[in-house]
């Protein structure tokens, strides 16, 4: 119902204590990370069948976090759309001066996640403190952590009107040819709207 494949999907059983799988484009359709832990990406027909997801259905291998017989399970299937949402990817530089990521609008949250290495999940967002070199450092959340919120200048970020750009060499967010995958939301997705 998309209208276009989705580039990220989020899966939850609803029935069992079982972690969050995640499907991005840039990885591949073998290819799966799990929301709530640091693992590296791995590679299983059990995820996603090895099959490109399209405009109208996503295919589900046996895993029990998205295929298990009677379980109820929610699925968050995101696209691309121009000036609101994207899913992409990125390669980090390792340097203080960052990788640039172009999204074509003004995010007002982001997911970044380094795929092919054991690390943290980082989001960030527009509502609080430390972004575009604020000396309190970056407000940083760890989805696949209990941890409180974190103000870290070693995870540094700017906020532009058209991307985001990395402020730092540390390696959850930009190592030198660090593979990442990223959601950017728009902070005002009404680019294209008409009024009447």
């Amino acid at each position: 119902g998309l209208s276009v494949a989705p580039d990220m999907i989020l899966v939850k059983n609803r029935d069992q204590a079982d972690s969050w799988a995640v499907y991005h484009s840039g990885m591949g359709n073998a290819a799966h990370l799990i929301l709530d832990t640091t693992a590296a990406y791995t590679t299983s027909s059990a995820y996603w069948g090895s099959t490109d997801p399209t405009s109208t259905v996503w295919t589900t291998g046996n895993d029990g976090k998205l295929n298990s017989n009677t379980e109820k399970y929610v699925a968050y299937c995101i696209a691309n759309c121009e000036g609101y949402i994207k899913a992409g990817t990125y390669i980090g530089n390792g340097d203080d001066d960052g990788s640039f990521v172009y999204t074509g609008f003004r995010p007002a949250m982001m997911i970044l996640r380094e795929y092919s290495a054991v690390d943290n999940w980082l989001i960030y967002d527009n509502k609080r403190v430390g972004y575009n070199l604020d000396s309190a450092g970056n407000a940083v959340l760890y989805p696949d952590t209990t941890s409180a919120e974190e103000n870290q200048a070693s995870r540094a970020i700017d906020i532009l009107s058209n991307g985001f750009k990395l402020r730092t060499s540390n390696t959850t967010g930009n190592a030198s040819s660090g593979n990442y995958l990223y959601l950017a939301i728009a902070k005002n997705p009404f680019q294209y709207a008409t009024t009447r």
